[in-house]
């Protein structure tokens, strides 16, 4: 039986549509979801890596314009094109080519070093307890033991290690170890180095000399003290019951975290992306261009493109493709503020309640909703809001913040989940100490005062997402 093979080629037509991400198309999309300060870098690094891009100064940048970005960018490459060189390189480089000059006056004050150089700096926890070790009356070698406690002591001020581990690594016995840590623990603030949280309650409540129902409720009753089981307390220590409430205000006044005074917190500033001002009865949306650069093609190369000198003909290449690069970033920059705008100004429109009342008014509001506003994808809605802030007069929030989901209402429209935990923190707020509402209270107010359909297991979920105890540990004795 014999096997025959045939190869046969032929030619087939095929219609199909898919999407080509160019560079050009990923550099749009990386821009759009740049948060403001990350644009700036972005555009810094650009000027430096392109000799075609240049900043227009602030005196030269032209009034905004309602074309489109590519109509910007094809009118910013006439008026490139019709310009005059401005610079003499030669010239700017003969005249700047001067030394250092050090004891050259300051002439203003932007020349001026800043005075944050001159602020003294913050004390940490570690430079107040190594400066107390420095005038301890200790000899030099328990000083080296004291600076290696000093070293494992976290910013709370509790010692986060052994002291095995401590005479392990200093070379020293335990009992050395145990003496010097000892004297540290006598240092300021009061309870530092400690190994827990009883051992620092009880060297404060010893200091302060608050007797031994409050030692023995630190020692012993901590955990009864948590759930305010306070009638276990008396029972087990064999007191009244407001003995124990007494003991448990005293420890509610002691300081579990010793270092909480020398933490060193780091405050990260927004600066918003968006500004919402409100002129007579409209609110009006304004794009932060604060600090980031307007660009433009170099007017210097486009000349060198029209010289017919063998010099310029080899260079026309690299500048043809490097001024393709630049008037895609300033195009790629305008679509995005564009859409910033368009979706911030979509966002005002669908939470106007929001801005005039504040966030019990936040009504439920979904990426596609703005989208369709729009005339965009939900995935260029959420590229644009991610890391973007809006100022407005109820305050700067994320632009995530504005999407929420519904609850439902007995009468008139849903409102957002966010409006449903500000309701849920005014109600707990308002509610009397030595009687705090439970979840089925709170869901029975929020259903007669705001018409509110709301299950107590999801007042249970959203008070637990906003950091808020149960009744029985919020109920105050004193």
């Amino acid at each position: 039986m014999a096997l025959e093979i045939r190869q046969n080629l032929h030619q087939d037509l095929r219609l199909t549509q898919e999407l080509v991400m160019t560079p050009q198309l990923q550099q749009a999309i990386k821009l759009l979801q740049l948060s403001r300060l990350e644009l700036v870098d972005q555009v810094q690094e650009e000027l430096e890596a392109n000799p075609l891009l240049e900043e227009v100064k602030e005196e030269e940048t032209p009034v905004p314009s309602t074309d489109t970005p590519a109509e910007d960018a094809a009118k910013e490459q006439d008026d490139a094109e019709r310009q005059e060189p401005e610079i003499d390189w030669e010239q700017y480089l003969a005249y700047y080519d001067v030394g250092s000059l050090p004891d050259s006056p300051i002439d203003s004050d932007d020349d001026r070093p800043s005075y944050e150089n001159f602020l003294t700096p913050d004390v940490t926890l570690h430079d107040h307890l190594a400066w107390q070790l420095l005038l301890a009356d200790l000899t030099p070698e328990q000083k080296e033991i004291g600076a290696l406690i000093v070293g494992n002591v976290d910013d709370d001020g509790y010692l986060r290690t052994t002291i095995e581990e401590l005479a392990a690594a200093a070379g020293a016995s335990e009992p050395e170890v145990a003496a010097v840590l000892a004297e540290v623990q006598e240092f300021d603030p009061l309870g530092v180095a400690s190994r827990d949280l009883t051992e620092c309650l009880l060297k404060q409540v010893k200091e302060h000399g608050l007797g031994e129902v409050v030692a023995w409720v630190v020692e012993h009753g901590l955990k009864l003290l948590e759930t305010k089981n306070y009638k276990k307390i008396a029972k087990d220590l064999g007191v009244s019951f407001d003995e124990v409430v007494e003991a448990a205000r005293h420890v509610a006044s002691l300081e579990p975290r010793p270092g909480r005074n020398f933490s060193m917190t780091r405050v990260d500033y927004v600066v918003p992306d968006v500004y919402v001002v409100k002129e007579g009865d409209d609110y009006v949306v304004r794009l932060n261009e604060d600090g980031v650069p307007k660009l433009r093609v170099s007017p210097y190369y486009q000349n060198l493109l029209q010289d017919g000198t063998p010099a310029g003909k080899e260079a026309k290449g690299y500048i043809q493709e490097r001024m393709q690069a630049a008037l895609w970033l300033i195009k790629s920059i305008h679509q995005r503020q564009q859409t910033l705008y368009k979706v911030a100004h979509s966002i005002v429109k669908f939470q106007r309640d929001f801005f005039d009342n504040g966030i019990t008014q936040l009504r439920p509001l979904i990426l596609k909703d703005v989208a369709e506003d729009i005339e965009m994808h939900e995935s260029t809605v959420s590229r644009v809001t991610t890391n973007k802030y809006m100022h407005s007069p109820q305050g700067t929030y994320e632009l995530k913040f504005f999407f929420s989901s519904a609850i439902q209402r007995s009468n008139g429209e849903d409102l957002a989940s966010r409006s449903v935990k500000a309701r849920i923190r005014e109600v707990v707020a308002r509610e009397e100490p030595t009687q705090p509402l439970s979840d089925i209270q709170i869901a029975a107010i929020l259903s007669r005062e705001f018409s509110l359909k709301i299950a107590r297991r999801t007042v249970s979920k959203y008070r637990e997402a906003l950091g808020i105890l149960p009744s029985s540990a919020r109920r105050n004795y004193f």
